[in-house]
């Protein structure tokens, strides 16, 4: 019988193994040498975390659940959400559900939420685009012990409409304020702005034009202001705003407030040749589309609001609320607002990436030279 290395029982009592392991271990052959050990130990630990359903240094887990309640399920807007719940719930061995509506039919939001309470979900994510409708569902949730958190859409202004334990997204009313500024400071002299949108009132893009309509109005600029709905099927957006600004061929100042219309505006711009006329053209997001037209030049800006992160960051703040037993709770998350222009779209647009959307597959983005900074 071969005699156990001191040094392997010694480590083996400093692991939390499970009893099959440690026997299996401390009863296996060849462990008299401290390199056999060594390996032996390394592999016992992989074991044990597989066995235990463990992640990284946490405690074994169930599997839990996480239920995303979206407006536009199907919207390439949230593409890169999509990737960064996976890639959280891959890290963390939990499971998630993508529901809600593809039209932004707020009835069907209502009733995925409660789906979700009667299936005791462990935690929900829930764009909160009504400031009325959803209360009701998140204080059942609540009161089902089941932790809720707002992502993208976070109600009224002042209002989030819900009892939800934090907001992970960009504020959308200051988002607005930004876009106005951003206009007034490419040298918009005053004339005519046109804020496209493609559900006026909808909570996730409304107080965005808002923040640009006021803004504008406190400039003291010369201006009217004209919000148009553009709908939320992506070929009837750019339809919209091709036939309003066919007939309105001296609008100056070009605004959008969601992914889809920013897209379009810059395929319309470029089809009309507005930049010809000094026209100003930005928006919201990041599809491929846009970028292109912020690479071309049709349209001078748009807005970055991290939507990988609005999945990413969620499963990260339910998981740990589950696992602390409530005591960490979900903070406040702003995801960020930053401007693409003709300068730094390249970063963008050459490397396809999950992170962005433009890309399935996983891979280590490189990057070199300073950060830029104030």
């Amino acid at each position: 019988m071969r005699t156990v290395h001191p040094r392997v029982e010694e480590a083996v009592d400093t692991l939390d193994l499970n009893p099959v392991t440690r026997r299996r271990l401390l009863s296996g052959a060849g462990l008299s040498s401290a390199a056999l050990a060594a390996g032996a130990l390394l592999t016992a630990c992989s074991e044990n975390k597989a066995q235990a359903g463990a992640a990284g240094n946490f405690p074994a887990t169930p599997k839990w659940r996480f239920v995303f309640v979206c407006h536009v399920t199907a919207h390439p807007f949230f593409t890169p959400t999509q990737y960064g719940i996976a890639d959280a719930c891959a890290l963390l061995g939990c499971d998630y559900q993508w529901t809600g509506s593809q039209n932004a039919v707020v009835g069907e939001m209502v009733n995925a939420t409660n789906a979700a309470v009667s299936a005791k979900a462990n935690g929900i994510a829930l764009a909160v685009t009504d400031a009325r409708a959803f209360t009701d569902p998140v204080n059942k949730a609540l009161d089902a012990g089941i932790p809720v958190v707002s992502y993208n859409a976070d109600g009224e202004p002042g209002n989030p409409g819900t009892s939800r334990l934090s907001y992970i997204g960009q504020p959308l009313y200051d988002s607005g304020r930004s876009l106005g500024t951003k206009l007034l400071e490419s040298k918009f002299s005053g004339g005519e702005v046109v804020c496209f949108i493609a559900t006026p009132g909808s909570l996730n893009i409304q107080p965005r034009s808002d923040g640009a309509r006021d803004v504008l109005k406190e400039s003291g600029t010369s201006h009217t202001f004209t919000q148009i709905a553009t709908g939320t099927d992506l070929p009837n957006e750019l339809n919209a705003i091709e036939a309003y600004l066919a007939g309105h061929p001296n609008a100056k100042g070009l605004l959008a407030v969601d992914g889809g219309s920013t897209d379009a505006l810059g395929k319309v711009v470029a089809k009309l040749k507005l930049k010809d006329k000094g026209v100003i053209a930005g928006g919201f997001d990041l599809q491929p589309g846009t970028l292109e037209s912020v690479k071309g030049g049709s349209l001078d800006f748009t807005i970055d609001q991290q939507p990988y992160l609005q999945g990413f960051l969620p499963v990260i703040a339910l998981y740990l609320y589950n696992l602390s037993g409530g005591l960490v709770s979900p903070p406040d998350t702003n995801t960020s607002l930053s401007f693409v222009t003709k300068d730094n779209v390249s970063q963008f647009s050459d490397v396809k990436t999950r992170f962005e959307g433009s890309d399935t597959a996983q891979k280590v983005v490189t990057r070199s030279g300073p950060i830029p900074h104030k």
